[in-house]
């Protein structure tokens, strides 16, 4: 008889849940198994959405209905790389799918990137919506001045959710460590910086709109940095988002201060040079900042250049959100320059050039982080296709029996959280999210999940 088609999707956020809905709808044998390093799946969705956006959560409820198919098991908290090799992968699948997405960031590489209270935007995102490796982070918040260097949404996730009241947050499911934490927040300034102009603002104009409509804090932007030069205009007369995305900006620069408590700058031409200690020379006291001009590259690119005319700006936080970077897993190829696992249509690419048979990628450590979730979908569906075109790995029909791998992993001493599992870690988030007018109330360590999973 024949056996079903086994693929390993290491990776149980958008990229993964979107490849295993594309190989599912294409072929009816197939049979996944979605593994993730954390006991809780979504990956992307719940620990990287702001608290605040709610409606964007809501495509979990797709990849609800995907771990209801009993084509499709779940097996949390399996760190490939460490509790599976790629070698058990290959002896147990037919295929291994690789969407583990991008988890890593960019550094910003100027002195004082490490003084305490200089964090990742990208670490800072992960501690409010209760990502277990960031419980422990204690961003600093008991100072006036916060910088946020980037401006894309995630820059302006981290500025609005430092901008908010209690309140305001109060019907999110924000971790509840940093609703207690923010509640408390002595910053009072919120400074974003984008080393070019406006017009090159990578925002969406929905966010943006959203400081606007903050409770307690004035948004303010410079009308002097909202000149912009005849050719970053040009380049974006066709582009209707950015055109909005000047409008709104425009209506901040006139708005007059409200007087509230808390104050938004949305600032141009900036780019830091250094990050300063305070007196105890330990964490963030400073941040010097060069301004910049616009000006337009041989290949029409809209660039910054340094003036060289700088200016130092108290701090007490800077938070860096320039870009997501993927990493590399054991024994996996993995292209260190561009942070992405090489490729070509999904089909993993090794170091001699050749395609690794039966190893395939999706999601961000495909393509670099890029894209808004749904983006993850068609980037999905090119991958299966070519997972379902090529032979399948050949492998031992007593290795392809579920029971195989679960053998392996209960012979490691590997607590794997099932479907069943994580119903019940749902159940009790969303309960007790009810009590407090919540969506749910997130477990936010590895054994608060665990136990949650055991309950019956």
């Amino acid at each position: 008889m024949d056996l079903p088609l086994r693929v390993a999707v290491v990776g149980a956020g958008p990229a993964g849940f979107y490849a295993t809905e594309a190989l599912l709808k294409q072929r009816e044998d197939v049979r996944v198994d979605v593994i993730d390093r954390l006991p809780a799946p979504f990956g992307l969705v719940r620990y990287g959405v702001a608290p605040d956006h709610q409606k964007i959560k809501a495509v979990t409820r797709v990849f609800e209905r995907l771990l209801d198919d009993p084509r499709v098991r779940f097996l949390g908290g399996v760190e490939v790389g460490r509790e599976l090799s790629a070698d058990d992968l290959a002896r147990h699948y037919h295929a291994t799918v690789l969407a583990y997405g991008a988890a890593g960031d960019r550094r910003l590489g100027i002195p004082g990137e490490d003084l305490r209270g200089s964090l990742s935007a990208t670490d800072f995102v992960g501690w409010y919506n209760g990502h277990p490796d960031l419980t422990d982070l204690a961003p600093p918040l008991d100072r006036g001045w916060a910088y946020v260097v980037g401006v894309g949404n995630v820059a302006v996730d981290v500025a609005r959710l430092l901008a908010k009241t209690p309140a305001e947050l109060a019907s999110s499911d924000i971790a509840s460590h940093a609703a207690a934490a923010l509640a408390s927040s002595h910053v009072t300034d919120i400074v974003v910086l984008g080393r070019r102009g406006p017009a090159e603002a990578k925002w969406t104009t929905k966010e943006l709109r959203e400081f606007g409509e903050l409770e307690d804090a004035d948004v303010i932007v410079d009308p002097a940095e909202m000149d912009i030069m005849l050719a970053s205009r040009a380049a974006i007369e066709d582009d209707k988002a950015a055109l909005r995305n000047l409008e709104v900006l425009e209506g901040f620069a006139s708005r007059p201060l409200a007087g509230k408590r808390r104050r938004v700058y949305l600032r141009f031409l900036r780019s830091p040079r250094a990050i300063e200690p305070d007196a105890s020379g330990t964490r963030v006291g400073a941040i010097v900042l060069e301004r910049n001009k616009l000006v337009e590259r041989p290949n029409g690119v809209i660039g910054a250049d340094g003036t060289g005319v700088s200016e130092r700006l108290p701090a007490s936080l800077v938070l860096r959100s320039v870009g997501y970077r993927g990493r590399g897993l054991p024994d996996f190829p993995f292209d260190e320059r561009k942070a992405i696992v090489p490729n070509q249509r999904g089909r993993v690419i090794g170091a001699d050039g050749a395609t690794v048979p039966g190893v395939y990628v999706a999601g961000w450590i495909k393509r670099g982080p890029s894209g808004v979730i749904g983006t993850n979908k068609p980037d999905a569906v090119e991958t299966a296709q070519s997972l379902l075109e090529d032979p399948a790995r050949t492998i031992d029909p007593d290795d392809a029996r579920p029971e195989a791998v679960d053998a392996l992993l209960q012979g490691r001493g590997v607590t794997v959280l099932d479907r069943d599992g994580w119903r019940r870690i749902d159940e009790a988030e969303t309960t007790a999210g009810a009590a407090e007018g919540r969506p749910r109330v997130k477990l936010v360590t590895v054994q608060e999940l665990l136990d949650a999973a055991k309950t019956p």
